[in-house]
């Protein structure tokens, strides 16, 4: 019974890789980024968060929305952490939405959520870093998940930046050669550029860096309570510490005159 189990698992573990392989429509590389926020005591990088709102507001908004996310949220502590004023131009400048009082668009307002973007019909990127999970390990065993975590940043920048210049056009639809992508051809074209954005940090724009700002920036906006989240992890951590380490002295103490009184 145990060798027919143990054959069973052997054969399962063996045809995973080209299960997965099928699954996914042929090799996929994402490439693991060494992004601030990652680890047990990772941070946003507030620079790069910033640098990612821009060109998702200059390049993504295009096409892609943000509905789930705040605007005011920009100024929040561990985010962006743009000033109150900044917040408030840069919503003005840059959305509009639909008042019911008014029945009429105004400029947007930090109160208001960024605007959904259905002309293109492209998805919404509130949620993109965790719906999409960029690491796979054997077929449904999720080890490269435990070890490297789901790595929905790094899909979006390996994406980003893993066009080749190699195009195809079938039924009538140009697809576009995408080492990162699921078959391996996508039909969204290359949305970035080298030199496409200016920093004002005068930080680098090549379609590699850039890649990797918008991607800590969407990852943001899919957690941004990730540094609270960790930090009522750490303190939770060291309480249960503290709490053995008391729990374990307290009980060598009670048991020790008992224990003499048996040696005796």
């Amino acid at each position: 019974m145990f060798k027919k189990l143990a054959i069973g698992a052997a054969f399962a573990l063996a045809i995973a890789p080209v299960a997965s392989n099928a699954a996914g429509g042929g090799d996929q590389h994402i490439e693991d980024f060494a992004f601030s926020f990652e680890g047990p005591f990772g941070t946003y990088d507030q620079n790069q968060l910033q640098r990612g709102l821009q060109i998702y507001t200059e390049v993504c908004a295009a096409c892609h929305g943000l509905k789930q996310v705040p605007i005011r949220t920009l100024s929040d502590e561990g985010g962006p952490h743009m000033a109150e004023d900044q917040v408030r131009a840069y919503a003005a400048e840059n959305f509009s939405v639909f008042d019911a009082e008014l029945d009429d668009d105004r400029p947007a307002k930090p109160v208001d959520h960024f605007p959904a973007n259905t002309a293109a019909g492209a998805p919404d990127l509130s949620m993109m870093a965790k719906a999409r999970a960029g690491f796979h390990g054997p077929y449904g065993l999720g080890i490269n998940q435990f070890v490297k975590g789901m790595g929905g940043a790094e899909y979006i920048a390996s994406l980003l930046d893993g066009y080749t210049g190699e195009e195809k056009e079938e039924a009538g639809t140009l697809f576009y050669e995408n080492t990162a992508f699921p078959g391996g051809w996508i039909s969204m074209a290359p949305p970035l550029f080298d030199e496409q954005v200016e920093f004002a940090d005068g930080h680098a724009n090549d379609v590699h860096n850039m890649s990797q700002d918008v991607a800590a920036f969407l990852m943001w906006t899919a957690e941004p309570k990730m540094m609270a989240r960790k930090q009522a992890g750490f303190v939770g951590v060291l309480f249960l510490t503290i709490l053995s380490v008391m729990l374990y002295l307290t009980n060598k103490r009670i048991w020790a005159p008992h224990k003499s009184k048996t040696r005796d």
